[in-house]
């Protein structure tokens, strides 16, 4: 008994010393295979930046902006088709700065990888259509 009481007294005493990190780095969820996805997504389908772009620019300009939506949908859209082919071949090597990172521009003040309709790219290409994230029935609860 005597033994059985020293043992769980220094169980319980070391312990309190073991102390570990349970939450993940910034960086584990950019793994290779989230990079692959990314460079598939942006080849397949990064030809929907014109019509979002074209869309955004008669939002901001008007019905005028159709010819800039389009130069700049296109701009965008083979920039994405370059990312995908360059991300496609690299996959399995951490290119941008030792991270599976994309290598897209930074914008925000936390610099952060957000949709920045002017400068910068999402990591995903954008989606249009109906949103299929959001249920669109009420919940039963039981």
């Amino acid at each position: 008994m005597k033994k059985l009481l020293v043992i769980a007294t220094t169980f319980a005493a070391l312990s309190g010393f073991v102390a570990a990190d349970i939450q993940a780095p910034p960086g584990s969820t950019y793994t290779s295979a989230r990079k692959l996805g990314r460079a598939i997504d942006n080849i397949f389908y990064g030809f929907m930046e014109i019509p979002e772009q074209i869309c955004r620019k008669n939002d901001q300009y008007g019905r005028k902006a159709l010819g800039y939506g389009t130069v700049d949908g296109s701009s965008r859209a083979l920039r994405r088709l370059g990312y995908g082919f360059y991300e496609l071949f690299t996959f399995t090597c951490p290119t941008y700065r030792g991270t599976f990172k994309p290598p897209y521009e930074r914008c925000g003040e936390d610099n952060r990888i957000q949709m920045n309709p002017h400068d910068g790219l999402s990591e995903f290409p954008p989606e249009l259509g109906a949103d299929g994230g959001w249920s669109h029935t009420r919940t039963q609860t039981y």
